[in-house]
């Protein structure tokens, strides 16, 4: 019966948050929620930040304007702020190290930290896989790119392999998903919400996660135009701190964002309330620190070698530390709702 439920799976798949996946197309939309002169264009993803902001009240009272363009991931997003079609966006800790081996124009000016439990290798249910070490030869699919794509490099280090001891396919997460339930590959790298919707969807089961092996980091990327900007350059500060109250918010009230978040991309409201309890939930903002950074240039340097990105560089060129304020430090440990919540 739940394999049946796969083309219905594919779209809600599709328009899920996916802060670090492959290639994907932009709409964009007025917001005219603010008043004033000055106009903010942030790169969103469905079911993200706009979401979070209008569900928790902190679209209220803005003395700027917003404007706001779709994507469904994460490196087509940090093109368009590259190209300065938007201002402002947030990923996950792999797109901007593809963005900047590209020489992207772009600067990280915030961070978020958050549970690893969600980045994921799964293989189905009766899979003979117990153990990473028992994926070399195996066929996974991963989204290029993404963070699912390093914490697959980070757990087959772990366990004593290389990316070439294994057949990777390059899948995004519907056509993933539709390889997986089909026996077509023997496991699938990915992060929540997938991760929850896959595992009460569809018979699966964790191979490993990325606790120990990954940051948990997310930032917020902005164009070096926007920063050069006074008054967008506020606007950014204002929105970084809305962001952070937005997501406290969300901690405390995981319900109710549940059903935002359902509603906006079409998943089970169950499923959401899984991934928001199991990562989504968890984050807190944290500055952009040298432990950030140094975290950073270790992903860097680990796809230069593997000849995955152009060039070799300091990810610190691409950061600017103004917005750090007070924040944590980015080893802050991420919140949990505890044994009760799981």
């Amino acid at each position: 019966m739940r394999r049946r439920t796969l083309p219905g799976l594919l779209l809600p798949f599709a328009l899920l948050l996916t802060a670090c996946g492959g290639a994907s197309s932009a709409n964009t939309a007025g917001n005219t929620d603010g008043k004033g002169g000055v106009v903010l264009d942030i790169g969103d993803q469905r079911g993200g930040y706009e979401a979070i902001l209008r569900a928790s009240g902190e679209l209220d009272d803005l003395d700027y304007r917003v404007t706001w363009s779709t994507f469904t991931s994460g490196p087509p997003l940090l093109e368009a702020v590259s190209a300065r079609a938007v201002d402002l966006g947030g990923v996950g800790n792999t797109p901007p190290v593809f963005a900047a081996g590209s020489d992207s124009k772009i600067v990280v000016v915030g961070a978020t930290h958050g549970s690893s439990a969600g980045e994921a290798i799964v293989v189905p249910e009766d899979s003979p896989l117990k153990k990473p070490a028992q994926l070399k030869g195996r066929s996974i699919a991963v989204a290029q790119g993404s963070s699912a794509h390093y914490q697959l490099v980070a757990s087959l280090k772990s366990a004593g392999l290389r990316i070439s001891d294994v057949k990777l396919n390059y899948l995004q997460p519907a056509d993933a998903l539709a390889a997986f339930s089909r026996g077509k590959v023997d496991a699938w790298a990915i992060w929540d919400p997938y991760t929850s919707q896959i595992l009460r969807t569809a018979k699966a089961r964790v191979l490993t996660t990325g606790e120990g092996v990954v940051n948990g980091l997310g930032f917020q990327v902005a164009s070096p135009a926007a920063l050069k900007d006074r008054k967008k350059s506020r606007a950014i500060g204002d929105l970084l701190i809305r962001l952070q109250r937005a997501q406290e918010w969300v901690f405390e009230h995981p319900e109710a964002w549940a059903k935002v978040w359902a509603k906006e991309t079409g998943m089970p409201y169950e499923v959401a309330l899984d991934a928001v309890k199991l990562t989504h939930g968890t984050r807190v903002p944290v500055a952009v620190d040298a432990a950030a950074i140094a975290s950073e240039q270790q992903i860097a340097d680990t796809f230069a070698e593997l000849g995955l990105i152009p060039r070799r560089f300091s990810f610190e060129d691409y950061v600017d530390t103004r917005f750090n304020r007070d924040l944590p430090a980015s080893s802050a440990a991420p919140r949990s709702y505890g044994k009760a919540s799981s």
